[in-house]
């Protein structure tokens, strides 16, 4: 039986590891991640996990405890953020490159400097083209359901790429919510026991390398074969997502379109502040404005057709991202998103705005500002300004 229980963020994600019950998990503490693996090193004294709890010196470190475990043929999993990530950064990247399905939940952060320890999608970001599936939360029920979801995801014959599950930091992380968690054996039955789909690196009977010098010959290969794993991954996260609804009565889908079907404008925003997007939106739908909301649940595979065809109909559309790529072209979603647009026969007026860089606050009137924005470029049929920025000082 299912049961609804208040958790934060973090805990709901420590739930989910222990329902998951990995071979390891090495992990180095970082605010706010520390909650999560401090939680489960919890389940793991008390014996509710067989798991192999490997503390570490550095985050470079427990990637690289991960990279081996893995190649060993074990269900790995590690959390971290912000300059935790930026710190594994060689080892993320040797992850993703030997096809390792190792599962990371990340609690976005920002990246320094200056130091901040509150919430942007810096570090994600960042590791946008790393190799790494991204998914990402809007609330605590999500970030515990995804984490289940990222086991079938990497693990999939025709996927094999590791996974982070992302949220915001302190603002889902550290926030107590109602979450239902799952009845464990469902959990387990859904997630199945790990059969590795590559040579183990202690079968000693078939010998193999992993990470060897690969120069010429054949790294253009290695790295194609990374591309068609991610053409896969869009195809197959989809198919999973079902089978994950029909086992637990829910609806998740690569991307999110609330109250879209009439839609004349809208905003497309990722993780928390999707949640407060979608009051603002019941709000101005009283008042007569035919707006709406996407919200990308994926964002590495990029859902590119399913974006290109949740907006293809609209006037105007505002991209909301919580980074700055500093290319002087918006955001890395707004980029993505411009880009795909540019093989739709439909393009809508396309509007960036940066905001919540560090953990600064975006209000209700704020998003509301942004759409009253959009619906006055809609009736112009032009916008003075593409690349705006939310509740800074200029």
């Amino acid at each position: 039986m299912a049961k609804t229980i208040p958790l934060t963020g973090d805990q709901a994600v420590a739930e989910a590891m222990r329902q998951i019950d990995p071979d390891v998990v090495a992990a180095y503490p970082i605010t706010p991640q520390t909650e999560i693996v401090m939680a489960f090193s919890q389940f793991a004294a008390d014996g509710k996990v067989k798991t192999e709890l490997i503390p570490v010196e550095s985050e470079h470190s427990a990637m690289s405890a991960c990279v081996g475990s893995a190649a060993a043929g074990a269900r790995t999993m590690t959390a971290t953020s912000a300059n935790g990530l930026a710190l594994m950064w060689e080892i993320v990247y040797i992850a993703a490159s030997t096809r390792l399905p190792i599962v990371m939940p990340v609690v976005n952060r920002a990246l320094s400097g200056p130091i901040n320890i509150h919430c942007d999608h810096s570090d994600t970001m960042g590791a946008r083209d790393s190799g790494w599936i991204q998914l990402y939360s809007e609330n605590g029920q999500e970030a515990y359901e995804n984490t289940i979801l990222a086991i079938r995801i990497a693990e999939c014959k025709d996927i094999q790429l590791p996974v982070m599950v992302c949220q915001d930091g302190f603002i889902t992380s550290h926030s107590v919510e109602g979450v239902e968690l799952f009845d464990d054996k469902r959990v387990k039955d859904f997630i199945g026991e790990y059969k590795p789909n590559m040579p183990s690196l202690l079968d000693t009977d078939k010998p193999v390398t992993y990470g060897p010098l690969d120069l010429q010959d054949f790294y253009f290969e290695h790295k194609r074969q990374q591309s068609e794993a991610m053409k896969n991954a869009i195809a197959t996260i989809p198919k999973i997502m079902d089978e994950f609804n029909k086992a637990f009565r829910r609806s998740h889908s690569i991307i999110e379109k609330y109250k879209m079907d009439d839609a004349e404008a809208a905003i497309i925003v990722m993780s928390s502040t999707a949640g407060t997007t979608k009051v603002v939106v019941d709000n101005l739908r009283e008042k007569g404005l035919k707006v709406g909301l996407i919200c990308p649940r994926l964002f590495r595979p990029f859902p590119a057709k399913a974006i290109i065809d949740a907006i293809a109909g609209l006037k105007a559309v505002a991209v909301l991202d919580r980074a700055e790529s500093f290319s002087n072209c918006g955001g890395p979603l707004f980029n993505d998103i411009r880009a795909a647009m540019y093989d739709s026969k439909n393009k809508p007026i396309m509007l960036n705005y940066i905001f919540g860089l560090g953990g600064r606050d975006i209000f209700p009137k704020d998003i509301e500002d942004v759409y009253k924005k959009l619906l006055e470029a809609a009736n112009k049929d032009t916008a003075e300004k593409t690349i705006n920025y939310i509740g800074v000082r200029e």
